[in-house]
């Protein structure tokens, strides 16, 4: 931002960012307008930006409220917005607040899921538990947003991952998902991206769903990483104060395709690799399929086993007569019933 941005970004109504003012074709992530002047309100908020134009950087603070002088500083092009003290100046807030285990994890939900929709952007997540973490950013294509998914969701996802490309009529469906061998306990692992905005949208996870519904148990749920990318006019955005939620004019076009999407490309790909993390019920079918019949054939003398003992034969003698008997059947007598009696 220029300094005359900057001055304006922290005041009541400013912040709102609509070239045309046409609210049926946002193509940005949109920002709210209160968003700035009310995290200042509560906080200590900091901001420091440089226009590519301008000679240096400006940066301004905000304490509870009350604004300082738009002041030089030092910083490469871009901006950093920084809070301290969330809520110090609002206890009655403060107190509804989750442990901060709970709230860091979900910054870092907020963050994986940023770095899934732009892997061709680095980022670098850094917390009081954990070790910092950095995804550099990653090679335009399929390929670099393969390998930035891998880094945030794992090794096991990249091995299980299958490349999903689909979609007619303006939409388009791209991404990857797990195999239905690869599964979670939840549907935490359900990340869905709409014209590069991350959703929680049920119309979005009850396809997907669907998609899996032949191939999962009730209690299990996939790991998927889809796009879609859809005319703007053909969504609506602002169904939900938190943007987590959209509505699609055809709402129908989107549900089969998702569905279709993921199905024809686990068949293309059932026959040609083999996935990693098979459950252990499924490894047990597979190998019991090829394992060899092992009861013993009939006539079989287990005298004759190389693990009959050699020595102790006269001890053992007795055993193995029994043994042999009661393998013996025993022959039945017949009995022939005449008018003077029995024989």
């Amino acid at each position: 931002m220029t300094r005359a941005d900057l001055a304006l970004a922290v005041e009541r109504h400013a912040t709102s960012k609509l070239p045309e003012d046409d609210l049926l074709a946002i193509s940005t992530l949109g920002f709210r307008g209160e968003a700035l002047p009310s995290i200042g309100a509560v906080a200590r908020l900091a901001i420091a930006t440089r226009h590519v134009a301008e000679p240096n950087a400006w940066a301004i603070e905000v304490d509870a409220g009350a604004k300082s002088d738009v002041k030089p500083a030092a910083l490469n092009d871009g901006t950093r917005v920084e809070v301290r003290d969330l809520f110090y100046a609002t206890p009655a807030r403060l107190k509804f607040l989750k442990t901060d285990r709970t709230e860091a994890e979900a910054i870092r939900d907020v963050v994986r899921r940023l770095a899934m929709s732009r892997p061709d952007v680095a980022f670098t997540l850094a917390g009081e538990e954990r070790a910092p973490v950095t995804w550099g950013a990653a090679l335009p294509g399929l390929a670099g947003r393969l390998a930035r998914l891998g880094d945030v969701l794992g090794a096991d996802f990249r091995a299980n991952a299958v490349e999903v490309r689909g979609g007619r009529e303006g939409l388009s469906i791209e991404g990857y998902a797990a195999l239905p061998t690869y599964t979670k306990g939840n549907a935490l692992s359900q990340y869905l991206f709409v014209n590069g905005r991350p959703v929680r949208d049920r119309l979005l996870l009850g396809a997907v769903r669907g998609a899996y519904a032949d191939y999962l148990p009730r209690d299990r749920h996939s790991v998927v990483a889809l796009f879609v990318t859809v005319e703007p006019r053909e969504v609506d955005v602002n169904v939900h104060p938190a943007k987590t939620e959209v509505r699609f004019r055809d709402s129908g076009l989107v549900r089969a395709s998702i569905v279709r999407a993921l199905q024809e490309h686990w068949r293309a790909t059932r026959s040609a690799r083999r996935p990693r993390g098979r459950s252990t019920i499924a490894a047990f079918k597979v190998n019991a399929a090829f394992r060899p019949n092992v009861a013993p054939r009939r006539g079989w003398d287990w005298r004759s086993s190389p693990a009959f003992p050699t020595q102790g034969a006269t001890a053992l003698a007795g055993f193995a007569e029994a043994a042999q008997r009661r393998s013996t059947p025993a022959r039945r007598s017949r009995c022939t019933r005449h008018r003077g009696g029995r024989t």
